[in-house]
C-alpha cells in the first residue's frame, strides 16, 4: 500500500515529515467491546476493553516494526451501528482528521436486517469508500467476524438466549456469508484494499470448529485472541 511510503518517510527525518494518521470505522468489535451483561433495567451492555482491540493491537504491531514513526489511531467504532450510520457520521468522526487510511468494518449489525437490508448495506459502503478516496486517503475493507452457530449453554438469560437463536439463524442460513460477499464485491468496486477475516471464520466452521466459543459474549464480539489475528492481517495488507 501507499501508505508505506508515508512510513518510510516518517521513519528517515521524523522532523520533515507528518504523523501518520490510521481511522478505523465500524461497529462494536471496532470499538472494543468483548462480554454482554444485563443492567439493573434489562438492557443489554457490554464490557469495554480497547487495548485489546484489534485497532489497538495493529497500532502496537507498527509501533514495534517502524519504532521512529508516530501513529495516530482515530478509533471510530461505535457499538451498535450499521454502515448507513457510519455513512453519517463520516465526516465528524473520520474525515475530519484527514487520515491517511481508513479501515472500514461493518456487517454484523446490518445483517440483523436480513436480506431486505443487503441494498442499504451496499449502497452505504460504496458511498463511505467513494468519500473516503475522494479526500485522498486509502482504504481496507475488512469483512466480518462469524457469528455464533449454537445458543451457548452459556448463556442463561432469556434475552440472550433469545438473540443468540436470532444470530445464529443468520449465520447458518447464510445471510451473514451474503454481507461478507456484498463487501469484497464493493471492495473490488471501489479499489479498496480486502482484509477477509470472514473466509478465516468460514475456514473453521469448515473445518469444525466451535466458532460460538471463540465469541467473548456467545454472540458476535470475538475473544481478545481474535482480535490479534485480525490485527495480524491488517498488518499484513498495510506492508503488502
Amino acid at each position: 500500500m501507499k501508505i508505506i511510503e508515508k512510513i518510510c518517510k516518517k521513519q528517515e527525518k521524523l522532523s520533515e515529515n507528518p504523523a501518520v494518521t490510521i481511522a478505523l470505522l465500524g461497529d462494536s468489535v471496532t470499538q472494543g467491546c468483548f462480554d454482554a451483561l444485563l443492567t439493573k433495567d434489562g438492557n443489554i451492555d457490554t464490557v469495554f476493553d480497547t487495548e485489546s482491540s484489534y485497532g489497538n493491537r495493529l497500532k502496537g504491531m507498527l509501533n514495534l516494526l517502524y519504532p521512529r514513526v508516530q501513529f495516530n489511531l482515530i478509533n471510530a467504532g461505535i457499538s451498535g451501528d450499521s454502515a448507513v450510520g457510519g455513512l453519517k457520521r463520516l465526516e465528524r468522526d473520520v474525515l475530519s482528521y484527514h487520515p491517511d487510511l481508513v479501515i472500514v468494518g461493518f456487517a454484523l449489525n446490518d445483517a440483523c436486517a436480513g436480506l431486505d437490508g443487503l441494498a442499504r448495506y451496499k449502497d452505504a459502503m460504496a458511498e463511505i469508500l467513494s468519500k473516503i478516496t475522494a479526500q485522498g486517503a486509502e482504504c481496507i475493507v475488512l469483512t466480518p467476524n462469524a457469528m455464533c452457530t449454537e445458543v451457548s449453554p452459556q448463556l442463561t438469560e432469556k434475552t440472550f438466549t433469545k438473540l443468540a437463536a436470532k444470530l445464529s439463524a443468520l449465520q447458518k442460513d447464510g445471510v451473514l456469508d451474503l454481507y461478507a460477499e456484498a463487501a469484497r464485491d464493493i471492495a473490488r468496486e471501489k479499489g479498496a484494499v480486502l482484509c477477509d477475516v470472514y473466509a478465516v471464520w468460514q475456514k473453521m466452521l469448515a473445518a469444525g470448529v466451535n466458532v460460538t466459543e471463540l465469541l467473548a459474549n456467545k454472540l458476535n464480539h470475538p475473544i481478545r485472541k481474535m482480535h490479534y489475528m485480525t490485527a495480524m492481517m491488517l498488518c499484513e495488507c498495510i506492508l503488502s
